[in-house]
């Protein structure tokens, strides 16, 4: 299957490499390009692209409009988000827009590449460092946030709590194999039965459910300290790496 990509940006430049790097990848077909958000609109509905992949700052209007906008068309493609944003705010607004995916401008191009996969197959990614904004717009809304019931956290064994913390305090999947001396895939199968139990689809909503459950605590992260995992349903004790944090 070829993926249709319209790249929107300001920057012609960015647009134009953009352009120049997906079109060496084999099942991505770029439809065109644009540094204008109306323009965007109008090729979004003409051309049917699979997936736009769209900067924050366009002419006409912004990329966050466009978005919304596009969010109401009968077909909608599915939104990457490129942008060299850092605020808090940004991360919340996008997300709450509808767009699939949230990259800085500082992701590789092979991170890039992953996320209009993922965003064409209907999944959402978040850069390691979007992923960690998150945790801390999360962490900020309140120093003691209500905690939700959530009893299938109780089936999760403790080696997925462990590796679900680190991954809510925005850890990647490479650092987290790396910290608990495991493979990538490793903890990736440990992130899909995880999301299974807790009935999550993506890396936003587990970091969300993470909180909400008492999972992570957000004082005791300020504080330096992290509660350990709680036994599991067999009364297991956590791995000897269950102390681990972030860098």
């Amino acid at each position: 299957m070829t993926i249709r990509v319209l790249i929107c940006d300001e920057l012609p430049v960015i647009g134009d490499g953009l352009r120049t790097l997906l079109d060496a990848v084999p099942d991505i077909d770029v439809i065109g390009t644009t540094d204008n958000g109306m323009e965007a609109i109008v090729l979004a509905r003409t051309s049917r692209p699979d997936v736009v992949v769209t900067d924050l700052t366009l002419r006409t209007i912004s990329g966050l409009e466009m978005i919304r906008r596009l969010g109401k068309e009968e077909t909608r493609p599915n939104i990457v988000v490129f942008t060299r944003s850092d605020a808090d705010k940004t991360v919340s607004d996008v997300l709450n827009a509808g767009a699939s995916c949230l990259l800085g401008k500082d992701a590789s191009p092979q991170e890039l590449i992953i996320a209009i996969r993922a965003a064409a197959a209907g999944r959402t990614m978040l850069a390691p460092d979007v992923a960690h904004r998150l945790v801390t717009w999360f962490r900020e809304q309140s120093d003691t946030p209500e905690t939700v019931p959530h009893p299938e956290v109780g089936e999760l064994t403790p080696r997925e709590r462990e590796v679900t913390r680190m991954v809510a305090r925005g850890m990647s999947t490479e650092e987290v194999a790396r910290a608990l001396t495991i493979g990538d895939a490793t903890v990736r199968t440990h992130l899909y039965r995880v999301r299974t139990k807790l009935g999550v689809r993506d890396r936003a909503q587990l970091v969300s459910l993470a909180y909400r459950s008492g999972l992570i605590h957000p004082a005791a992260r300020a504080a330096g300290e992290e509660p350990g995992p709680a036994p599991g349903p067999g009364g297991e004790e956590p791995g000897p790496q269950a102390g681990v944090r972030a860098g």
